[in-house]
C-alpha cells in the first residue's frame, strides 16, 4: 500500500490520507452551475480530481472508490435566461425553459469534460431532484436551533456554530470588517447565510413548511453529499475561491445538522487560473471556454497536459507556447507507446502523484520514461501505463490529427538511416547522402548534422502526409538501404 499525502485547506498542512473505510473511499466535487459553457479555469478542478480518483481507484481498487460531482440548476443566471428566452417568443412555460436550458448545458459540459479525457463520476446529482432532502436538512436546522424563520426566508445562525471560520481561517468579525455582506433588515447577523429563499410568479419555486420558495446555494451540496456520501466522507474539493463563502457555510450545516459526525474529513482547493499572464476576463479578451479551445483545433488532451504541469496549488498559466509544446511532446510519446499494451504505472509516478497530486513532478518522470524508451527501445509498456494513471496517451484521446505520432520502430530506422547518411558524407558519396536526404525528406523527416559531425533528424512532415504514410515511405527507404 502507497502513502497519499494531501494538503488539507482545513488543518492547513500536508497530512496521510487515511480513508474512514478501505472499501468505500468517498470523494465530492463542487460541480457546475449549468448556466453556460465551462470556461478554462472551470475545467481545472475537474482534471485535479479525475487525477485523485484515478489514483484512489488504483490504490483501493475501481469497485472501493465513489465520486460525486453535482449540477447546480437552481439559479437566478438560469432563470434569467430562461425569461429572456420566453421574452423572445420561444414556446413552453418558464418551468420548461429552464428545464431545457440545464439540460443542454449539462450536455456541453458533458462532451467538454470528456474531451479533456476526464473519467464520469459515479454519482451526478441535480439540485433539482434533491429538494427534498433539503427542506428536510432546514426543518432539522431549525429544530437544533441553529436556523430561523423570517419572512418566508430561512437563515443559518452563524452565531450558534462557534467554529464558524476554521475552514477559511478568519473570525466572524474579521469576515464583517473586511468584507461586504449583504445586510438584509430580517437578518440577527449580518454574516447569517440563507437555507430557504421564497419565489416570485418568475422564478421556479417548490412548496415547503415556509411557503413556495427555492433552496439557498450552500444547503445544495450540504444535501446531496450527505445523501449520496453519508454525513461523513473522506475529500471534499474545489477552486480556492470557493474556501469562502460556500465550503465554509457547508461545514457549518454540515456539522450542525450532524454534531456527531465531521462532515469531510480532507478539504482540497486548487488555485486560479491564468491567460498568458494575465488574469482571464471578458475585458481583456484573454476569456476561453472550454469549447473555444477545441474549436480552435486544440486536442483536449493537449489543454489536459498544459493544465499538469503546474501543481493544482500553484497559480497556472494558460500560453499558446506551452500549448504547441505540448502537442509535440505529445505527439513524440504517442508514437512511443502505439500498439502497446500499457503494463503498471512506474513507482516514480505513483510516488509522485501519492505526495499531494504533484502532477509536475509526474510529468518530469513520464518526460525521463520517454527518453528511456527512445533510447533503449525498452519501457514502453510501463510509459503508457503511467500516462494513463493521468489521463494521457489513453485510446479516448487518440482521435486528435497524428500528426507527429511516429512509432518506436520507424523512430529506430529512421536513426540507422540517419547514420547511413553520415556515412555517405564521410566517404564524400554525396549522391548517395543527398538521395537518401530527399527520400527522408518526402517523408516529412528533416536531417541536419550538429557541431560533432553527427545526424540530427526533426519530424516536420510539411505536406501533411498521414502517419501510415510517412511509415511506409521510411520502410521502404530503409529495405532499399538494406537495414531491414
Amino acid at each position: 500500500m502507497i502513502e497519499i499525502k494531501l494538503h488539507n485547506t482545513k488543518t492547513r498542512r500536508k497530512q496521510v490520507f487515511t480513508p474512514i473505510d478501505r472499501e468505500n473511499v468517498r470523494i465530492y466535487l463542487c460541480g457546475p452551475t449549468v448556466y453556460d459553457r465551462a470556461h478554462i479555469g472551470n475545467a481545472r478542478n475537474v482534471i485535479m480530481f479525475d487525477v485523485l480518483y484515478r489514483l484512489l481507484r488504483h490504490e483501493y481498487g475501481a469497485d472501493h472508490v465513489t465520486y460525486v460531482r453535482n449540477f447546480t440548476d437552481v439559479d437566478d443566471k438560469i432563470n434569467a435566461e430562461a425569461l429572456r428566452r420566453q421574452t423572445a417568443g420561444e414556446t413552453g412555460t418558464l418551468e420548461e425553459l429552464i428545464a431545457q436550458r440545464t439540460e443542454e448545458t449539462i450536455g456541453w459540459y458533458h462532451a467538454d469534460m470528456d474531451a479533456l479525457g476526464n473519467l464520469r463520476p459515479d454519482h451526478e446529482p441535480r439540485a433539482t431532484q434533491y429538494i427534498p432532502e433539503m427542506i428536510a436538512m432546514t426543518e432539522d436546522l431549525i429544530a437544533k436551533g441553529h436556523a430561523y424563520e423570517v419572512e418566508g426566508h430561512v437563515l443559518f445562525n452563524v452565531r450558534s456554530f462557534p467554529e464558524y471560520g476554521q475552514l477559511s481561517g478568519r473570525s466572524v468579525d474579521d469576515m464583517i470588517a473586511g468584507a461586504r455582506v449583504e445586510v438584509a433588515p430580517y437578518k440577527r447577523d449580518p454574516m447569517d447565510f440563507v437555507l430557504w429563499k421564497p419565489s416570485d410568479a418568475e422564478t421556479p419555486g417548490w412548496d415547503s413548511p415556509w411557503g413556495r420558495g427555492r433552496p439557498g446555494w450552500h444547503i445544495e451540496c450540504s444535501a446531496m453529499s450527505q445523501a449520496l456520501l453519508g454525513p461523513s466522507f473522506d475529500i471534499h474539493g474545489g477552486g480556492t475561491d470557493l474556501t469562502f463563502p460556500h465550503h465554509e457555510n457547508e461545514l457549518a450545516q454540515s456539522c450542525c445538522a450532524n454534531p456527531d459526525e465531521g462532515f469531510a474529513n480532507i478539504w482540497l482547493h486548487n488555485e486560479m487560473l491564468q491567460v498568458e499572464g494575465k488574469k482571464m476576463s471578458k475585458s481583456l479578451g484573454n476569456f476561453f471556454t472550454v469549447r473555444d479551445l477545441l474549436d480552435q483545433g486544440i486536442p483536449g488532451e493537449v489543454i489536459r497536459f498544459v493544465f499538469l504541469q503546474t501543481h493544482y496549488r500553484k497559480t497556472m498559466d494558460w500560453t499558446a507556447e506551452k500549448a504547441a509544446q505540448a502537442r509535440d511532446t505529445l505527439g513524440k510519446w504517442r508514437g512511443l507507446v502505439r500498439g502497446v499494451k500499457p503494463s503498471e504505472p512506474h513507482p516514480i509516478i505513483i510516488q509522485a502523484l501519492s505526495d499531494d497530486l504533484n502532477t509536475s513532478m509526474a510529468i518530469s518522470g513520464l518526460h525521463a520514461l520517454a527518453k528511456e524508451v527512445e533510447k533503449s527501445g525498452i519501457g514502453a509498456p510501463q510509459l503508457a501505463a503511467s500516462a494513463a494513471l493521468l489521463g494521457l496517451l489513453t485510446n479516448d484521446l487518440s482521435d486528435w490529427p497524428e500528426q507527429g505520432e511516429l512509432s518506436l520502430e520507424i523512430r529506430t530506422q529512421i536513426k540507422m538511416l540517419a547514420e547511413r547518411w553520415i556515412g555517405y558524407r564521410r566517404k564524400k558519396a554525396w549522391s548517395s547522402a543527398d538521395s537518401l536526404r530527399d527520400g527522408l525528406l518526402e517523408a516529412g523527416v528533416r536531417l541536419s548534422v550538429d557541431k560533432t559531425n553527427t545526424s540530427e533528424w526533426r519530424y516536420e512532415n510539411p505536406d501533411m502526409l498521414t502517419v501510415s504514410e510517412c511509415e511506409q515511405k521510411i520502410e521502404q527507404l530503409a529495405r532499399v538501404e538494406g537495414l531491414l
